[in-house]
C-alpha cells in the first residue's frame, strides 16, 4: 500500500517545477513595476502577471483531473471539497481547499518566485506567509457563479487584515466562460457583510450604499492561461455563469503578511490544530513562503 504523504510537512519545493532565487540579483526578474504596484493601490487589483509556462500548465490540469476524484487516496486532506457548491446541478461549481497538501505541482506553486515576489510587494514589502488556497472550476455549458463578495468578510478570524488574493487561470478565461470580474475602486469601500458564495449573484447589492451601487461598474478580468490577477482582501469581485463550450478552471492563493495573527479560539480551517485567539499564525499549515529581509 502506497503510504499517504501530507505534504503540509515540507515548506519547499518538492518537485523540479519551480527554481527558487539564492540571491537578490535572481529575485529582480520577478518584480512587479513600481506602476503595476501603484495600480493596485488606486484601483484594489492588478492583472495580467504570468506565473506559469505551458509545461507548468499542463502539469497542475493533470494533478487537477486526479485530485477532484472524490476516491482519492489522499481526498481526506482536504480543508473543503464541494463537487458542486451550488445546489442547482446544472450550475455546477467545483470548489475545494487543501490541495496543496495532497499534490506535488499545487503544492510548489506556493513557492513559485513570480507569485511570493509580487505578493511580498504588493502586501508593502513584507514577508509573506500562506492562508490557504482554492481550486474555482466551471463545466462548459453549465458552469455556476461565483456571488460578488470581498474575501476578507470571510476571514475576519485572523487579523489585522493584510492579506491578499492571487487568481491563476489553468484555461483561458473570458467573458463567455465565466471569467472574473471587478468592482474598481471598491477596496475603499470598507467592510461588508458576506454573502452566500454560490448563492445569489447580486446578493452583496442589498448591503451597498446609493453611492457604492452608482459606482458598482464591474471590469471583466479576461486573461490567457497562466496568467495571474491579485487583489486587496476588501476587492468586490465575482464571477458569472459559463454557458461557452470551453471549461474555466483556476486555482487561488491566499496569502498574509507575516505576523497575522488568529482572531477566533476556534478552528480557522477544518482538520488544523486550533491556533489560540491573539496567537501568531505560523506552524505548519501556515508556512512562510518568502522572507523580506530588512
Amino acid at each position: 500500500m502506497t503510504e499517504i504523504k501530507d505534504l503540509a510537512d515540507y515548506h519547499k519545493c518538492v518537485s523540479n517545477m519551480f527554481t527558487y532565487p539564492k540571491t537578490p540579483e535572481e529575485w529582480e526578474a520577478y518584480k512587479l513595476t513600481d506602476e503595476q504596484v501603484e495600480h493596485f493601490n488606486e484601483y484594489g487589483y492588478v492583472s495580467g502577471i504570468k506565473l506559469l509556462d505551458d509545461r507548468q500548465i499542463d502539469t497542475l490540469n493533470e494533478e487537477l483531473k486526479e485530485i477532484r476524484n472524490p476516491e482519492h487516496p489522499a481526498h481526506h486532506l482536504f480543508y473543503e471539497f464541494h463537487s458542486n457548491e451550488s445546489t442547482n446541478p446544472n450550475e455546477v461549481l467545483f470548489h475545494s481547499l487543501g490541495h496543496w497538501r495532497i499534490s506535488e505541482g499545487f503544492h510548489d506553486a506556493l513557492w513559485n518566485p513570480a507569485f511570493v515576489m509580487a505578493a511580498s510587494q504588493l502586501l508593502g514589502n513584507k514577508s509573506v506567509r500562506f492562508w490557504h488556497d482554492q481550486l474555482f472550476c466551471k463545466p462548459a455549458y453549465h458552469g455556476g457563479v461565483v456571488a460578488w463578495h470581498q474575501d476578507y468578510s470571510y476571514w475576519t478570524r485572523t487579523i489585522k487584515m493584510q492579506h491578499l488574493t492571487c487568481w491563476t487561470g489553468l484555461d483561458d478565461a473570458t467573458t463567455e466562460n465565466g471569467c472574473l470580474h471587478y468592482i474598481p475602486k471598491s477596496h475603499k469601500w470598507g467592510l461588508l457583510k458576506a454573502p452566500e458564495i454560490a448563492g445569489d449573484m447580486e446578493g452583496l447589492i442589498q448591503f451597498l450604499t446609493d453611492e457604492q451601487k452608482a459606482e458598482f461598474m464591474p471590469q471583466p478580468i479576461e486573461l490567457k492561461k497562466g496568467y495571474a490577477t491579485f487583489h486587496h482582501p476588501l476587492m468586490v469581485h465575482g464571477s458569472f455563469e459559463n454557458k461557452s463550450e470551453i471549461s474555466r478552471r483556476a486555482f487561488v492563493l491566499n496569502v498574509f503578511a507575516d505576523g497575522t495573527v488568529s482572531n477566533s479560539n476556534e478552528e480557522l480551517l477544518s482538520g488544523v490544530p486550533i491556533i489560540k485567539k491573539g496567537q501568531k499564525m505560523e506552524g505548519k499549515f501556515f508556512p512562510l513562503l518568502y522572507r523580506e529581509e530588512l
